[in-house]
């Protein structure tokens, strides 16, 4: 390919004792404002292209982008998803990679020494990402409550005989009593659907009724935020070790659902719903920018994680590109798996309801996944033994995303604010206690009765409508005002080859412009959010829109800082903050010694 540079893992000819030699001397590098560069490595590399792939490929292919994509209508989604993951994802992928391998500080520090007058993105991603840590672990804990539930003689979403089944209750058993030529009845809720609204979440009416605690949820949500403790306590090496098991464990699975998904009656009517699309929806800006949001929210771009994750890469680690590439490809492609799955699920509930149309056979939302998937359990031999690996799967795939977002948190704290130490004694593992007991109780008004509506409204402005303002501003900040050419050659300095000129490009150009034409035509065609046909009532949506405008706001908020803060007049000060603070010769110099590629540079090039 004519972007890739060539990098490979093979071309590190060190020992690894020389390597480890290398990493230690490493820790004792001073950085430009003369602090001591003591930062953790990854033991491996390939403990950092697993934790980037188990935080990139997690809950978000198989909950998000099935969720997206049916909301969406389908096949149209598909095809503003590449088009934004080709001139979007992979390059502002590799934009994070290298800010955060070059700066070698979290997304607030980079930010600050990149652009001064834009630090404020890197505080509005992290502010964005703490509001996701919040309610993300929920997914875990339904998971939780689903694996528990599965220890049954008779999976309880699998028949109508319960006691919080409806009369439309329509399941697989009632399916096969039909007569040959029999149809059946119409208007009817798959039993999987009825047994998550009704059994998991005891769903309420609307917000306005957010009802009782359930908890037995909230049980469940202090198990998953004890597994996601002991996953980071120690810092990146323990993450690195832990995703061996949660990123590579799905995929078999994964692969076991889609043969046995296609194998059911009307399987294909859902395949060609997913594939064919309804080119009138590609007219629909909610629908561009939902395969924005997509794009963003699986790889983990504009939420700062992939920046601090890179900060912990040596600085002369030379296949960021080819690490870039690996980890967009392989999250598409387990977005396609996984969507492959869930369709041909959904078109043997479309037939076995008799429904008119795969649209319309279950409420679009972010229980999406809790109502399909277990609807092909019933049909497999030993279905018990199927729902509880594909539950195992789950929670290992929100784990691989929530300890990165809660590390992103933790990397902050410790970056930013590092008089702080004493409130923690300078130890991770008590820092790492504090942030996930704040989160959990931040986190229990999802577990009520009508947590389910609160939980839809924080991921709407979240991770819909905050993360494209945020995401435009990062790439103006550095295509623009940092330079997307001196960003090449940031990344020549680490390895020895500049970015292809497709990435300058874009950064500079394609990106910003698609991602404003976006929110220009999100703002015209604004669509309020919903749940299953719920309206939320206006003080909700302006709930909404102040969760989304407190990690907006960091930006304005954080320009204004850097201008007060800057020594001169008016104008000596705007000027200031617009400048870097980095002497990009006197940084890369100082890695040299340890395997690093020369500073010095042809700027005529560009």
């Amino acid at each position: 390919m004519s972007m890739v540079t060539g990098f490979s893992f093979g071309r590190n000819t060190h020992s690894r004792r020389t390597v480890s030699t290398r990493a230690r001397s490493m820790n004792h590098l001073s950085t430009d404002d003369g602090v001591v560069d003591n930062r953790q490595r990854w033991d491996k590399k390939s403990h950092f292209i697993l934790v980037c792939v188990g935080y990139a490929v997690g809950l978000g292919n198989v909950w998000r982008f099935p969720y997206l994509c049916y909301l969406s209508g389908g096949g149209a989604f598909l095809i503003p998803y590449f088009l934004m993951l080709v001139v979007c994802g992979i390059p502002m992928l590799l934009l994070e990679f290298a800010i955060g391998q070059f700066v070698r500080y979290g997304p607030v520090g980079a930010f600050a020494r990149i652009c001064p007058i834009f630090k404020g993105v890197g505080v509005a991603t992290v502010t964005m990402t703490f509001f996701l840590t919040t309610y993300y672990n929920v997914i875990i804990a339904w998971a939780i409550f689903y694996l528990f539930s599965s220890f049954q003689s008779e999976l309880p979403w699998a028949s109508c005989n319960h006691t919080w089944n409806t009369e439309d209750c329509f399941s697989h058993e009632d399916y096969d009593d039909l007569e040959e030529g029999e149809l059946p009845p119409n208007s009817t809720v798959s039993a999987s659907e009825e047994f998550f609204h009704h059994r998991v979440l005891g769903k309420t009416k609307g917000i306005e009724d957010m009802g009782g605690m359930r908890w037995e949820l909230l049980g469940c949500l202090a198990l998953a935020y004890i597994a996601v403790y002991f996953c980071i306590f120690k810092g990146v090496k323990s993450s690195g070790r832990v995703v061996y098991v949660t990123a590579l464990f799905p995929y078999f699975l994964l692969v076991t659902l889609m043969v046995t998904g296609f194998t059911l009656p009307g399987a294909f009517e859902g395949i060609k719903f997913f594939f064919l699309p309804k080119w009138e929806l590609l007219l629909d800006a909610q629908v561009w920018k939902a395969a924005a949001a997509q794009n963003f929210n699986s790889i983990g771009i504009a939420f700062g994680s992939m920046v601090a994750f890179a900060s912990f890469n040596d600085f002369h680690n030379r296949s960021i590109v080819r690490d870039t590439l690996t980890i967009c490809f392989t999250n598409s492609l387990t977005s396609i798996l996984a969507c492959s799955v869930i369709f041909s699920v959904l078109g043997y509930i479309a037939e076995i309801q008799n429904a008119p149309s795969i649209g319309e056979v279950v409420a679009s939302g972010p229980g999406l996944v809790f109502m399909v998937y277990p609807a092909a359990f019933p049909t497999m031999v030993v279905p018990q033994l199927w729902a509880v690996l594909f539950f195992i799967m789950l929670i290992c795939l929100g784990l691989d995303s929530q300890f990165a977002m809660v590390e992103v948190v933790i990397t902050t704290i410790t970056d930013t604010f590092p008089h702080w130490k004493y409130l923690y004694w300078d130890r991770k593992e008590i820092l790492a206690a504090y942030v996930c007991i704040f989160t959990f109780l931040c986190g229990i008004p999802c577990v009520m009765e009508g947590g389910i509506y609160f939980f839809q409204l924080m991921d709407w402005y979240t991770c819909i409508v905050s993360v494209g303002f945020i995401a435009f501003f990062e790439v103006i900040a550095v295509g623009w005002f940092y330079d997307a050419r001196r960003l090449s050659r940031n990344i020549q300095q680490m390895t020895g080859v500049r970015a292809n000129y497709y990435f300058v490009v874009c950064w500079m150009f394609l990106a910003p412009l698609l991602l404003l034409a976006i929110l220009i035509f999100s703002i015209v065609d604004y669509e309020v959010v919903e749940y299953g046909g719920y309206a939320y009532p206006v003080w909700a949506e302006c709930f909404g829109w102040l969760i989304a405008l407190v990690s907006i706001a960091c930006i304005p908020v954080g320009a204004i800082h850097a201008v007060m803060t800057a020594k001169g007049s008016l104008r000596e000060r705007l000027m200031s903050s617009l400048k870097t603070t980095l002497d990009d010769e006197r940084h890369a110099a100082k890695f040299m010694a340890d395997g690093g590629y020369s500073a010095v540079y042809d700027q005529s090039k560009f």
